[in-house]
């Protein structure tokens, strides 16, 4: 298997290169501009896999939008696209967007979720699997702040006592954290579960140290994000996008096309194989919102709560209120366009 790692380049080129010779989407119904929505991680992390299936089959032409996957090195970095009017939609990290409301009250909402983390902390060294081992040791994220850093402090917080995330040192690695272990660069990265399934196809152990699922059950993971503005401008565009992506998380249910998703997922740098077993991993877990709008008030209100004791919400700032966060209708409104 070629290392995900020295593909990084020519994945991104590939993209790239993909996106400027697609004419544009059929537009029946919708008169607005394009809709481009971010993939987080070069390459993509597999949550954008449910981008990509919206894409390649023809589901953003289907409802009649000019829909453009484009990715960003981070869901951090894509958000503040957002936030500048360069794209229009961003899966940024729940807990990020949570700060930036409550300290900056950031022009933007949520209209769609991913309720469910998979974040592990992991080690290749059997030597160094607990709390203390870290300690002053390299960690593989993201970016610092960005959606990995964000998991480790949540998971260092409710899972080691004691350990601060000023105690490791955080190493910005964007979707590249597993082939940096596998090419024994560092010992522990914050890891998706496709990540794990990558270390384990070559051979390589990794041993759990942390769990979110463990240290925060009710974690929420990703918010689909747009400017409130832009929204209100485009509204149709944006609602017909949702109902895209509404269709893709209900093909990628049906086994008989694990197939067709995983050749969808080529964008990710995984092999057909990889992306099949992280497909059933990912969806036992439900990590593709299909039924809802995978954005439950109880799971984000503690998401909130976990923002105030972490420190993400500054002193003296109002925590966001889930209803200042969340706009149902837009997903309420594509689910009725998904049902005819």
């Amino acid at each position: 298997m070629i290392s995900r790692l020295a593909t990084v380049l020519s994945l991104a080129l590939a993209i790239t290169a993909t996106a400027a010779a697609s004419g544009p989407a059929s537009a029946q119904g919708s008169q607005g501009k394009k809709i481009v929505i971010a993939a987080p991680g070069i390459p993509p992390i597999f949550a954008s896999v449910l981008l990509y299936v919206a894409e390649k089959e023809g589901l953003f032409k289907k409802y009649g939008v000019d829909a453009e996957v484009r990715p960003f090195d981070t869901g951090t970095a894509a958000a503040r696209a957002v936030l500048t009017g360069d794209i229009e939609l961003s899966l940024s990290p729940t807990t990020l967007m949570i700060n930036q409301i409550s300290n900056a009250n950031a022009n933007v909402v949520a209209i769609y979720g991913f309720p469910h983390a998979d974040w592990v902390l992991a080690s290749t060294d059997p030597n160094k699997t607990n709390c203390k081992d870290v300690v002053g040791q390299p960690v593989g994220v993201d970016a610092v702040g960005a959606a990995r850093s964000i998991a480790l402090r949540t998971m260092l917080v409710s899972g080691c006592p004691g350990v601060k995330i000023e105690d490791v040192q955080q190493v910005a690695l964007s979707s590249n954290t597993a082939p940096a272990m596998l090419a024994g660069r560092l010992s522990f990265g914050v890891l998706h579960l496709d990540d794990l399934a990558v270390l384990e196809s070559q051979g390589k152990k990794a041993h759990l140290v942390l769990e979110m699922r463990k240290t925060n059950p009710s974690a929420h993971y990703l918010l689909v994000v747009a400017r409130q503005d832009k929204l209100k401008d485009n509204r149709d565009a944006y609602v017909r996008t949702i109902a895209a992506l509404i269709d893709a998380a209900r093909f990628m249910q049906d086994p008989k096309n694990a197939d067709k998703v995983a050749d969808d997922a080529a964008p990710t740098g995984h092999d057909k194989a990889i992306s099949k077993l992280a497909l059933k991993q990912f969806l036992d877990v439900g990590f593709w919102a299909a039924k809802d709008d995978g954005m439950d008030k109880k799971a984000i209100d503690d998401m909130i709560q976990v923002s105030i004791r972490t420190g993400g919400i500054m002193a003296g700032k109002e925590p966001v209120k889930f209803e200042r966060l969340v706009d149902p209708t837009v997903w309420r409104d594509a689910n009725a366009m998904v049902k005819k």
